[in-house]
């Protein structure tokens, strides 16, 4: 077996660190974030309340919500900076999405992505001739899914109210 296709099989990557290791990409791609979020507390926790602590006049909810703005957008640029122009574009994009999924999520009490999971799981394979035709059909449940207006949005698509998420907050731009 090669170390590529064990890699696949198990869902470990090479530790970039280590010559030998390898960790469960579930690991390097989630499992480490309590450790990371203690380094991020290290780099800019001391700094951002010394500057919320120079706000004499600014109320305690203000001071909070500047907190966590802050925090948010150091993330998003620290990931950013973390990335070649092109992959960084790229995933500005898949995170503007996400966020305005999340939004419609929040503002209609639905959840999309299993809402459209529930639809496209129930096209069986052994239906098609073909994995190409299987394919092809769920690519067309799929995008028929996000196209047609469902009762729960208002009447509105999930591609129509994600992008009304995104124009609200200036996204779309």
């Amino acid at each position: 077996m090669t170390k590529k296709k064990k890699e696949e099989d198990e869902g470990t990557i090479n530790d970039v660190f280590s010559d030998d290791e390898e960790i469960p990409i579930e690991m390097q791609l989630f499992g480490k974030n309590p450790k990371r979020t203690h380094l991020l507390r290290d780099l800019w926790y001391n700094s951002m309340i010394e500057e919320l602590n120079g706000e004499e006049d600014m109320p305690e909810e203000a001071k909070k919500e500047l907190l966590f703005m802050m925090i948010a957008n150091s993330v998003l640029d620290l990931t950013m900076e973390s990335l070649p122009d092109e992959l960084a574009v790229e995933l500005s994009y898949h995170i503007d999405h996400m966020m305005a999924m999340a939004a419609v999520n929040k503002k209609y009490g639905v959840d999309l992505l299993e809402a459209n999971y529930e639809v496209v799981s129930n096209i069986k394979r052994e239906e098609y001739g073909s994995d190409d035709e299987f394919e092809a059909a769920v690519a067309e449940k799929e995008e028929r899914w996000w196209t047609v207006g469902k009762q729960q949005l208002g009447g509105r698509s999930p591609n129509d109210a994600v992008a009304e998420e995104l124009s609200r907050y200036g996204l779309n731009r």
